[in-house]
């Protein structure tokens, strides 16, 4: 008695026969994977997002009690203290993420961050001595947040995604205080330096890290 079984027969492919992946789309593969390594590694991404939002109380500290100034002389050393103070804690804020996430301070990165973001802070400070001698302080918080807001736009160009966008708010708030009554000042300082930096202070310690 004979028996007929049904076996069924699987043909593997050789390698040779494998579909080979266009060498167009494996080209844009190992582009991309440049890209964004090279991205990675010239970011300046140790920007302090706790240390914006202790920057952002600064500014709304300063706004509360430049209000309460009695001279312009007054409003204009407790702005300019405050400013000293925000700058103290944006750069211990760099140097205690980097320590808290374990890693240096690339210098590539950190140095082109940095010739991007200061030279419009220099352009601020000169502003400031020369409307100061002319008596225009109602010009400083215009001055003041607009060259801020270009120096965050352009150091962020070398950071993470969120710090251009804060720059474009300073700018917004720059502008309004140009053209708004002088008595606006503070208010609109209050809202870039201190509710700007509070917010995306949060944001950045919440997505990159601290």
């Amino acid at each position: 008695m004979t028996m007929n079984s049904n076996k069924s027969v699987i043909r593997l492919r050789t390698p040779e026969e494998e579909p080979a992946t266009p060498l167009r789309d494996r080209a844009a593969e190992d582009l991309s994977f440049i890209r964004a390594t090279m991205e990675r590694a010239t970011a300046f991404t140790l920007v302090p997002g706790l240390g914006g939002m202790g920057m952002g109380l600064t500014g709304l500290t300063a706004a509360w009690l430049a209000s309460r100034q009695d001279s312009v002389v007054g409003w204009l050393a407790v702005w300019l203290a405050a400013a000293a103070l925000a700058l103290a804690i944006g750069l211990a804020g760099v140097f205690w993420k980097s320590r808290r996430i374990g890693t240096t301070i690339a210098l590539r990165p950190a140095r082109r961050f940095a010739l991007s973001f200061v030279p419009a802070l220099l352009v601020g400070a000169l502003l400031t001595v020369a409307l100061a001698r002319a008596g225009r302080f109602e010009l400083l918080p215009g001055v003041w947040l607009l060259t801020y807001g270009t120096g965050v736009i352009a150091g962020g160009t070398f950071s993470v995604p969120a710090i251009p966008i804060m720059g474009a708010g300073f700018l917004a708030c720059g502008a309004a205080a140009l053209f708004t009554p002088p008595a606006w000042g503070n208010i609109w300082m209050a809202l870039g330096f201190g509710g700007l930096q509070v917010l995306f202070g949060t944001i950045i310690a919440m997505r990159y890290g601290g």
